[in-house]
């Protein structure tokens, strides 16, 4: 079988794309509902195998990091990537699943959202390390699956049979569905992942209508409401003073 996919971008822009993903991704800006608490119809999951999980060991990834600026410090690219064609075909599936063309912008896979999320899982840092392991682990797992219900690959099964395994895995409600915790935990974090990678691209900023760079005439009006309650939400998450105090020092 050909490939799926086929790269998008050169390291040196997945590079760049992966620095403005942190953000978006560690602090929990994604602009969408990236975990969907209840399916839209609540029926009994398939599983023929209740509880599989590959459980693969990986060895940390060690070596240089970029330093503070990938581009200008380090301009080739500082580690190998993580990823086979077969996973980056499977990635570029998920990926398409997860955020697929509409009206408003391209799939995932035409803005390079597979070589983004190589890039990250290859770094060396914990957090990225971390997801490595998950990711890796959770392709597997969708192979497995695949195999047991339907004997293919999951990139090998038509759109129906992905998504019938997808529905077991695709809310949060599932995790807390003793087979399908890890697989369900890591298809929330994929999904992470790909909206972080799509909106950090031109296409996705364009999509949630960033406007930066761009001068202000008059007096600043400062942040609206609806980005105040965000700023709100995450100083709540991560244990912050209300941010309030900061406001009136």
């Amino acid at each position: 079988m050909s490939n799926i996919y086929n790269p998008k971008m050169s390291r040196r822009e997945s590079l760049k794309r992966i620095g403005t993903m942190a953000t978006v991704v560690m602090v929990g800006g994604v602009p969408v509902a990236c975990d969907t608490a209840e399916p839209e119809v609540n029926q009994a999951p398939v599983t023929p195998s209740a509880g599989h999980w590959p459980d693969i060991k990986l060895d940390a990834i060690t070596g240089p990091t970029y330093g503070t600026d990938p581009i200008v410090s380090n301009p080739t690219a500082p580690w190998p990537l993580t990823l086979s064609e077969a996973q980056r075909d499977q990635v570029a599936v998920l990926s398409d699943i997860i955020c697929p063309a509409d009206d408003r912008g391209p799939a995932a896979t035409e803005v390079g959202v597979p070589d983004v999320i190589d890039e990250w899982v290859s770094a060396p840092y914990s957090g990225q390390q971390r997801d490595r392991v998950q990711i890796i682990n959770g392709l597997q797992w969708l192979d497995d699956e695949a195999q047991l219900r339907f004997g293919s690959s999951f990139v090998a099964t038509s759109v129906e049979q992905r998504i019938e395994i997808i529905e077991d895995i695709a809310y949060r409600s599932q995790i807390e569905i003793d087979e399908f915790e890890l697989p369900a935990s890591f298809f929330s974090r994929i999904r992470r992942l790909v909206f972080g990678a799509y909106f950090s691209s031109p296409e996705g900023i364009q999509d949630i209508g960033y406007i930066g760079n761009v001068p202000i005439a008059g007096d600043y009006p400062g942040p609206t409401e609806e980005a105040m309650e965000h700023i709100r939400q995450v100083a709540d998450t991560l244990g912050l003073p209300p941010i309030t105090e900061y406001v009136n020092r």
